[in-house]
């Protein structure tokens, strides 16, 4: 039962061993547009706004290249329809590494290699299952080539949607969906073992338009927004006060992980951000509040953490760089952007947060 946890691990006894993490705040680079600035011009945009992390869908050798000597730690990816066979065959694994690490590496300060998106989404036939339960193996074999080139500043790890989640009220009650436990617990081993963190795509704007959409008023537009001063939630298990909806995603999935034993494992956010158009609540005057309110909270120090994680770094990447109009889905899908595709800013966001008022 859950309430042995909660009496077994205290709500602030989540500690975190290892090095500490730099609290610079990182934009995810997506390419789907067709009306986006060359890679170079993107580069300098980057450079332009001090951001201190990129984070790549890809592992696009002109980007690669572009982010040489550049101050800039970055994150690449392997695309979901290559885990299968990297998992198992250790030989395209090393050359997945040469190609796209080693090519580039230290130059271009590569420092997560992450291994598929959302795999944990799309599980629904037998392939998609497949690739679920290769992640791990996947995950295995790129680190042990990059560990044999005797390279250690770089994590590898995978990024998770927060639909990886059965419950998340009251974040005490946080747990996992049953269908992947099992391949959650080996997961979090291992990123416990090598130190690495466990990403999360995490969107309180999804939380609070569902909330709306479904009629109901429990989830208020501040308190998504973290720029709540009176509203507050008290979790009833643990008594840790909320003043805001991602820190109580987030905690949710500390109780989740403490559920299967792992109450250490770091966590990062590969993904968050808030629309500038597209259905309620999605504005340019929201998506500036949420995301420099972000930037603050994210960049403190020292670092403020979650009720459950208090000082905790979180390293974190704000979504996305610009709008990309070749997504599907609803219209909000295509308006995340920071920027507009002549560079100009959609509005402004002081990414460093220094300056900024708390």
């Amino acid at each position: 039962m859950f309430i042995n946890i909660i009496q077994i691990l205290p709500p602030f006894d989540f500690g975190i061993s290892g090095a500490v993490a730099s609290n610079g705040i990182g934009i995810s680079y997506g390419r789907l547009g067709n009306n986006l600035p060359s890679p170079a011009l993107s580069i300098e945009l980057l450079q332009n706004m001090s951001v201190s992390r990129v984070k790549l869908y890809d592992a696009d050798h002109e980007i690669l290249h572009l982010l040489s000597g550049k101050n800039i730690d970055v994150a690449i990816t392997i695309a979901n329809d290559e885990i299968s066979a990297i998992a198992a065959n250790q030989h395209l694994a090393d050359q997945w590494v040469y190609e796209h690490v080693l090519a580039h590496y230290p130059n271009t300060r590569i420092r997560f290699v992450l291994v598929g998106h959302e795999v944990f989404s799309t599980i629904g036939t037998e392939q998609d299952m497949q690739i679920a339960r290769d992640l791990l193996p996947a995950i295995r074999r790129i680190k042990n080539t990059i560990k044999a080139q005797g390279i250690h500043n770089i994590k590898v790890a995978t990024p998770l949607a927060m639909d990886m989640m059965s419950i998340t009220f009251p974040p005490s009650n946080g747990s996992f969906k049953p269908e992947i436990l099992d391949l959650m617990a080996p997961l979090l081993k291992y990123i416990n073992a090598t130190k690495s963190y466990l990403f999360v795509d995490v969107y309180p704007y999804f939380a609070w338009f569902e909330n709306q959409a479904m009629n109901q008023t429990s989830i208020n537009l501040d308190y998504a927004l973290l720029r709540s001063v009176n509203v507050t939630y008290t979790d009833p298990q643990t008594g840790l006060v909320y003043t805001n909806l991602l820190d109580q995603m987030l905690d949710s999935v500390v109780y989740a992980m403490a559920k299967l034993g792992y109450n250490d494992v770091q966590l990062a956010i590969s993904e968050t951000g808030w629309p500038h158009a597209g259905e309620s609540g999605a504005s340019p005057e929201n998506a500036a509040e949420y995301n420099n309110n972000l930037v603050r909270k994210m960049t403190a120090v020292p670092s403020f953490g979650t009720p459950a994680r208090l000082g905790e770094v979180i390293p974190t990447f704000i979504f996305s760089l610009y709008d990309e109009d070749k997504k599907y889905g609803p219209a909000t899908e295509r308006h995340w952007g920071l920027l507009n595709p002549d560079g100009s800013p959609v509005y402004h966001v002081n990414i460093t947060g220094k300056g900024a008022s708390d």
